[in-house]
């Protein structure tokens, strides 16, 4: 235990410094808290009765920061300077980097630089990116782990656990990820985009998706130029591994194709973040008509649009996606009037609805023909009932079977004897009429059998 302590120091056990080495591969810089909340988000909930609100922040990160302090130990953590607040950002060596890449379970190339010198310009922009990580990620406090806390602390926790869930694990994000329009991944050329984060979800119906971040600092004409980048890239094909082209960024994510018919390219998420002078509404506006030619569909007949090679931005406000999540309806794609979830404004539910609609009518169609069909067969059967033959006899409908066997047959084949007879009554007088032709026999044979008298003439009569 005594050398656990010593090659560890600050005791932290091997998930923490995993759970650090995890987030600081995908954030590249944050603060303890940061850390703490997307890793252990119950904490956020404990220590509430500590006397002030920088002690509560000091018992609640404890633990982090102990693993921290052991990361640095080891070369693979380091401090990044500080924010204006005084929080101490944390980013990882490239020792630390390639630790976080076998936690992440992604290849190192994938990883990036680290993010050093951050807190020298107040790392506004890195900050920004991690509070939209947690506003997409959402974690869940573990309820299980607050049961000795207060009871409206523990409703807090458990307004927080019933809320709509985010989208994916800490796994589902990248940041700084560059999007080359020329050169490789791992050494791209000029004209590319580096998207803000990009989120991998599909389990929660976000396969693919870009996300950039501006502090309200830049005109709509810089963030019409990103846009610009951003679309070369998508455009951009390459051979793969199997020697096919397809477009570069389908080389490194998967994503389902067009459930339409169209091939839109991967989603843009702007999230717009009220720090700067600039107004977001206004900038939007332009934006919109600047970029135009590349999010714009085509209109078809019922209502909807087709987005093949268009590339779909959507545009939200970093307060409203920090309070709704991306299950609220504060989302607005361009082209569409009315604000949505991240769902229905990265899909087409216009489409869907139109889909659904032919759909519907088909199988309506479909329920018609068989009821006609049915009602057809009923009329049929009816019919055969009605014209099914009956015994002369006893006045029973003939089966099936009898109704066959009397029907006309082929010249070579002998006509049924008793027609008009179900099958008990056609025994019957089958019966009958064997036993009287029996009946005539046994009395016709006596008198065949009488013996001719001899001596009976008038030769007798004259002997005697």
């Amino acid at each position: 235990m005594a050398g656990k302590r010593e090659e560890n120091p600050a005791g932290s056990s091997n998930n923490l410094r995993g759970d650090v080495l995890r987030v600081l591969g995908v954030l590249k810089v944050a603060t303890a808290e940061q850390i703490q909340q997307i890793t252990l988000p119950h904490l956020s909930y404990r220590h509430t009765d500590k006397p002030t609100p920088s002690k509560q922040k000091q018992a609640r990160t404890a633990s982090h920061t102990g693993a921290l302090s052991d990361l640095r130990k080891h070369g693979l953590a380091e401090n990044g300077g500080q924010l204006p607040g005084g929080d101490t950002l944390r980013n990882l060596t490239p020792l630390g980097l390639k630790a976080a890449a076998r936690e992440l379970g992604r290849p190192v190339g994938e990883m990036g630089n680290p993010a050093r010198g951050a807190g020298r310009t107040g790392a506004s922009h890195p900050m920004t990116v991690n509070e939209a990580v947690l506003a997409l990620l959402r974690p869940k406090p573990d309820l299980s782990q607050l049961v000795s806390e207060p009871a409206d602390v523990r409703a807090a926790a458990q307004a927080a656990a019933d809320a709509p869930a985010g989208l994916g694990t800490i796994a589902s994000y990248a940041t700084e990820v560059p999007l080359p329009a020329t050169g490789t991944w791992s050494n791209p050329g000029k004209g590319g985009a580096q998207a803000d984060i990009v989120t991998t979800a599909p389990e929660d119906g976000v396969p693919l998706l870009f996300v950039e971040i501006d502090n309200c600092h830049e005109s709509a004409q810089v963030l019409a130029g990103k846009i610009d980048k951003y679309t070369r890239f998508c455009q951009r094909k390459v051979k793969d591994a199997d020697g096919k082209e397809r477009p570069m960024w389908r080389t490194r994510w998967w994503v389902p194709d067009g459930r339409h018919g169209d091939q839109p390219h991967p989603p843009l998420l702007l999230v717009f973040n009220r720090i700067g002078p600039r107004n977001p509404d206004t900038v939007s506006a332009q934006l919109a008509e600047l970029t135009r030619r590349h999010w714009q569909g085509t209109a078809y007949e019922g209502g909807f649009h087709m987005y093949d090679g268009k590339l779909p931005i959507v545009v939200t406000e970093m307060k409203q996606l920090r309070e709704h999540g991306p299950a609220g309806a504060v989302f607005r794609r361009f082209g569409r009037p009315h604000d949505q979830t991240l769902l229905e404004a990265i899909n087409n539910p216009r489409r869907e609805a139109h889909d659904t609609r032919q759909q519907a009518e088909r199988a309506a169609r479909d329920r018609e023909h068989k009821e006609q069909l049915r009602r057809a067969a009923e009329r049929e059967r009816a019919e055969r009932e009605a014209s099914r033959p009956v015994c002369a006899v006893c006045g029973a409908k003939f089966t099936d079977e009898r109704w066959k066997a009397t029907a006309p047959a082929r010249w070579d084949v002998p006509r049924d004897t008793h027609p008009r007879l179900c099958d008990d009554c056609k025994q019957h007088a089958i019966t009958a009429e064997r036993q009287a032709e029996q009946a005539n026999r046994e009395h016709q044979e006596p008198e065949q059998a009488v013996p001719e008298q001899k001596g009976g003439g008038w030769f007798s009569r004259l002997r005697s």
